[in-house]
């Protein structure tokens, strides 16, 4: 368990520190134009699950926790360059779909500026976390105080008890 801890303490610092390091935009990420973006091919699919003290939130077709960059301007994206690499974004092939209690009428999309498209949803730049290993997994949450995960109505999700709400990682890494 302590090597566990230890590794999500050394993933959240990783994270903080490729967010912080694009030529301009400041802490967490924007400035660069180059950016890494992940999701399956054709349309992606967002979906609502309950991931631990969260409660219910956004999730991709595959389980995955959802999240939202604060930093983000509107619908345009922020996170890129480094960022990226650990918050990759959820982009789609086609029109991304509603599931299991996400609302179709609050998604859409965005061009990053690497030309792929973004999901949003309530005109948030939908993101992934490369510290969730597993569908249900929500390692990213609260990271630098602007990294949320989603909720179905569209807000950062914020855990009930006020603690972190990794299903697996015991709250370890977060400042």
């Amino acid at each position: 368990m302590r090597t566990r801890s230890i590794v999500l303490a050394a993933v959240a610092a990783m994270s903080l520190a490729a967010c912080s390091s694009g030529s301009s935009g400041g802490a967490y990420g924007g400035g660069g134009s180059t950016s890494t973006s992940t999701g399956t091919s054709g349309a992606a699919t967002v979906a609502t699950a309950d991931v631990g003290d969260l409660g219910t939130v956004l999730v991709d077709g595959t389980g995955r926790t959802l999240y939202l960059f604060e930093s983000d301007t509107g619908t345009t994206s922020t996170c890129t360059g480094g960022c990226a690499g650990t918050w990759p974004a959820l982009v789609t092939d086609g029109t991304a779909t509603a599931d299991a209690g996400a609302d179709s009428g609050m998604l859409g999309t965005t061009t990053r500026d690497d030309g792929t498209t973004q999901v949003t949803y309530d005109g948030h730049p939908l993101y992934l976390y490369s510290g969730d290993s597993t569908a249900g997994d929500a390692n990213g949450q609260g990271i630098g105080g602007v990294w949320f995960a989603v909720t179905a109505k569209g807000a950062p999700a914020k855990a009930a008890s006020g603690t972190s709400s990794s299903s697996s990682g015991g709250g370890y890494g977060y400042p």
